[in-house]
């Protein structure tokens, strides 16, 4: 039966390899069509929704501390003051380095482990197994998918493909 760990850190991994991937796209295209970058880093979906930087700091957060709480550890702290490439990329690499950290030792009882959030206020208690497949994994892909439509609105050349990351 596939474990904890396999279910949640090489997922989480994954997710960010592909957004440091689209952080290469950003820049080539901005070289190509001859804007600053920041004028993607900065860009929304709709007013009312955060820019792609927010995008890439939600599934940074929810990758790191996705794992704090089901491991009963501290997960670092970031300051959500990225602004440019470079800062999201370094973003990206902290989270990875991070990531990298945990085994599956670390993880082992996590499924049972009781997790508390409280979005909006409103306090919500999992399973360590329903906070990963109900709550966590979806909010992680959820600001995933919406950095890639981002940078789709903009007229990047990004598909599924590119969503998906290297197979195999």
């Amino acid at each position: 039966m596939p474990s904890m760990y396999s279910f949640s850190v090489p997922i989480f991994q994954r997710g960010l390899q592909n957004l440091s991937a689209y952080l290469d796209k950003i820049e080539a295209h901005a070289a190509e069509k001859g804007i600053e970058a920041e004028e993607l880093v900065s860009a929304r979906l709709i007013d009312d929704m955060l820019p792609l930087s927010g995008q890439y700091q939600r599934a940074s957060d929810t990758a790191k501390l996705t794992i704090s709480r089901l491991a009963g550890i501290d997960a670092p702290r970031f300051e959500d003051n990225e602004t440019t490439v470079a800062d999201l990329r370094e973003r990206l690499k902290k989270t990875q380095d991070f990531l990298a950290t945990i085994t599956p030792a670390t993880m082992e009882g996590s499924d049972t482990r009781e997790v508390t959030i409280a979005p909006g206020g409103n306090k919500i208690v999992f399973k360590g197994e329903d906070y990963l497949a109900k709550f966590a994994l979806p909010n992680f892909f959820f600001h995933v998918t919406t950095a890639h439509d981002i940078l789709r609105s903009r007229g990047l050349a990004v598909g599924k493909m590119n969503y998906l990351g290297a197979l195999g």
